[in-house]
């Protein structure tokens, strides 16, 4: 490569952020935290035994050839919960697909709430998004992913570009859950389609795997009612998925799910309606 070409080579941002938990006196602790580039974890303080984990892109958003990786080992018995700072944003991607990844690891006895807060696609936006998740026979985990297609209030929407989203949820090894959502190209005209999203720009699916599914069905279901919405569970999980006008609207309707989720506790502090 000569020296013309390299000076003219886009700046990519790219980032990797690793946390592990440990149990101890009673408490989730920290046993190992790494942060390389973009990539920041910040640990609030807590009132009870749980962690919480604000993870943050200081890049202030991605697109084409961006690089994020995340990575949570939840030790037997601690409790987590990640949240993101603020919003994610994909801006246009002049070439190349922005990547990010998330892995984690829920130990024996361990809870992980994965809660970032809603993505949002801008314009000739191109993600690929995965979520990897190895649980072990007696943890539990809840996974809540919002999109929006542009940001309707300010008149922005998504007519055009790439949005990848794999997860994949194994037990013990097993796989329980795997999804794959591809929208490409003209993603304005396909969310219109009524069995698509029919026009809805806010869109988000929450996943629950764990002991406690079932009797989950039964609070979420009332909350769910008068909305563009369904809930299911078997096997040991709980899956939501949620369509809605806008972010603001999307959110009013998650907040309260998310919240019986999690047993009656409130979402991270850094959600704010």
């Amino acid at each position: 490569m000569t020296i013309a070409a390299a000076s003219t080579r886009p700046q990519r941002a790219e980032g990797c952020g690793h946390l592990a938990a440990k149990a101890l006196d009673g408490r989730t602790r920290l046993r190992e935290l790494y942060q390389e580039g973009a990539a920041k974890i910040r640990l609030p303080d807590t009132f009870d035994a749980s962690m919480e984990a604000v993870i943050i892109n200081t890049a202030g958003g991605l697109t084409g050839g961006d690089r994020m990786n995340w990575s949570v080992v939840a030790g037997p018995g601690t409790r987590i919960d990640v949240t993101t700072q603020a919003c994610e944003k994909i801006y246009k991607a002049s070439a190349g697909t922005a990547e990010v990844t998330t892995t984690i690891s829920a130990g024996a006895g361990s809870r992980v709430d994965w809660l970032p807060q809603e993505t949002i696609l801008f314009d000739r936006a191109s993600l690929f998004r995965r979520l990897d998740v190895d649980l072990d026979e007696t943890a539990e985990f809840l996974a809540v992913e919002a999109i929006l297609l542009g940001r309707k209030a300010m008149g922005e929407a998504m007519v055009t570009g790439l949005f990848r989203d794999r997860w994949r949820i194994r037990r013990a090894g097993k796989l329980i859950h795997a999804e794959e959502l591809r929208l490409d190209g003209a993603v304005g005209a396909l969310t219109a389609l009524q069995p698509v999203l029919g026009g809805q720009v806010a869109f988000a699916t929450m996943l629950y795997a764990g002991p406690l599914a079932d009797s989950y069905l039964a609070k979420v279901r009332p909350l769910l009612e008068g909305h563009m919405a369904g809930v299911s569970s078997w096997n040991g999980k709980l899956v939501v998925r949620v369509a809605a006008t806008d972010g603001f609207a999307l959110r009013k309707i998650l907040i309260p799910v998310i919240s019986a989720l999690r047993n009656g506790a409130p979402v991270p502090k850094v959600w704010n309606l």
